[in-house]
């Protein structure tokens, strides 16, 4: 029931069901504590009139009482009075003859009084008996009292009483009820109001939420921030790719339509030949060129915390590096592969991980590997970190250029064909996603890239 209820009504709910299960459960015992009270001050005037009764009676030597006494008996109290009293050994009886009856085990003893709730002439009753020891010459001896009444007026004092208690209780919880409804507008006014200011936002406006809110707002408004930070980290990596790609497609495109519509235009078969497989080539530039950008999106856009596994990193390094040494062995190249350092699982998204490989083996391939060469892979197990390495014997990266080949679209020769600048750039963006770097360094000839893995 709560859960369809709002923040207000479910805060007024909470608040106002156990005031009222405590308001409830005073009523009770307030009802109880009336006819306690009731009952109390009953029964001390009946004793009251009991003995009254009884010295009127042995004053007066046995006669009943006066019609005007026990008519301001009946105005004092409220309820008619009846009574009965008994002399020693039955001497003399005085008063009416139908008390109500004693309950079973009640037995007066002594001086004490007897009190007990009877029914006398089908009505309901309150009566008192004692005995008392009169020292008279006449009546010497113990009497009996018995003195009843009826319960109206009573009952009517507890009901006066539960009335004016349940009176009370409901003044208190509806002067409740109204302050907590107004408390709880007041209290969540602050969060109404950062409603209102976030609702009043364009869907561009992600900027961080800088007024001020109470305390207990604080979390959410900072984890709000957080949330309106990485959407507006993904919408610039969106705008970024989108701008990239429209950048780096252009021109293949143009490219490949222009080739198409030479080759359509060729007189010859041989001129037509030659001209699709220019195009051929264009399409396959601009196919990998697609490739390495949505993979470069896939880095930068993807989650690590919903794909990261233990990983044998060394078979997945391997089965990469087996059929890319069996290609290249067909080229004379030498490809050796190392593991050293105590091997164990390591935290990593694989997916990503293989990709960076296949761009390092890709890019050692296009700019560093001849005929006769050599590229030995490593992975070097350390106790914080693993090291990926790949060290080539090529041509070697010029010494300013070694800090910038991990820059996106940055070629060291003009020849698109062989590679568009995102290989490395990925490679980087992996390694960064996974807290390590990604370093280049060479020495005259031949090129060593390291990657490390801090995870």
């Amino acid at each position: 029931m709560l859960e369809r209820l709002s923040m207000r009504g479910r805060l007024f709910a909470l608040l106002m069901v156990p005031l009222i299960v405590v308001a409830t459960v005073a009523s009770f015992a307030r009802y109880q504590a009336a006819n306690q009270l009731s009952r109390e001050l009953y029964d001390n005037t009946l004793l009251a009139v009991a003995l009254t009764i009884s010295r009127d009676v042995v004053l007066s030597e046995g006669d009943v009482l006066t019609e005007s006494l026990l008519e301001e008996l009946t105005t004092a109290l409220g309820d008619p009075v009846y009574y009965r009293i008994t002399g020693p050994g039955g001497s003399f009886v005085t008063g009416y003859s139908d008390p109500p009856a004693m309950p079973p085990g009640a037995q007066s003893q002594g001086s004490d009084p007897v009190f007990f709730d009877s029914l006398s002439a089908g009505r309901a009753v309150r009566a008192v008996v004692l005995r008392e020891f009169i020292s008279e010459p006449q009546f010497g001896g113990w009497v009996t009292v018995e003195v009843w009444q009826t319960v109206t007026q009573r009952s009517a004092l507890s009901r006066k009483l539960v009335a004016q208690s349940s009176l009370l209780l409901g003044s208190v919880i509806l002067t409740a009820a109204l302050i907590l409804w107004f408390g709880i507008q007041l209290g969540l006014k602050p969060l109404l109001d950062l409603r209102d200011a976030i609702g009043q936002r364009s869907a561009d406006d992600l900027r961080p939420i800088r007024r001020w809110v109470p305390p207990e707002l604080r979390p959410l408004v900072q984890t709000t921030n957080s949330l309106f930070g990485r959407l507006a980290r993904a919408f610039e990596l969106r705008d970024g790719f989108i701008s990239d790609a429209a950048h780096q497609m252009r021109n293949p495109v143009a490219a490949i339509q222009s080739q198409a519509e030479a080759a359509s235009s060729a007189k010859t078969e041989k001129e037509l030949r030659e001209r699709v497989a220019g195009l051929v080539t264009s399409a396959r530039i601009t196919s990998r060129l697609t490739s390495q950008l949505l993979s470069l999106e896939r880095v930068r856009g993807r989650s690590l915390k919903a794909f990261v596994q233990p990983v044998d990193l060394v078979s997945l390094v391997r089965d990469r590096v087996r059929p890319f040494a069996e290609a290249q062995l067909r080229r004379d190249v030498d490809v050796t592969f190392e593991v050293s350092g105590a091997v164990r699982p390591v935290s990593c998204d694989p997916v990503l991980v293989e990709e960076m490989v296949a761009n390092l083996l890709d890019n050692a391939a296009k700019y560093a590997l001849i005929p006769g060469g050599r590229l030995d892979v490593s992975v070097v197990f350390s106790p914080l970190s693993v090291l990926l390495r790949f060290a080539d014997d090529g041509p070697g990266i010029p010494a300013e250029m070694q800090t910038r080949v991990f820059d996106r679209f940055l070629r060291l020769d003009e020849d698109q064909s062989r590679g568009c600048g995102l290989g490395l750039a990925i490679v980087s963006d992996v390694a960064q996603a996974h807290d390590g770097t990604a370093q280049c360094r060479s020495e005259g000839r031949g090129a060593i890239f390291e990657v490390v893995l801090a995870r």
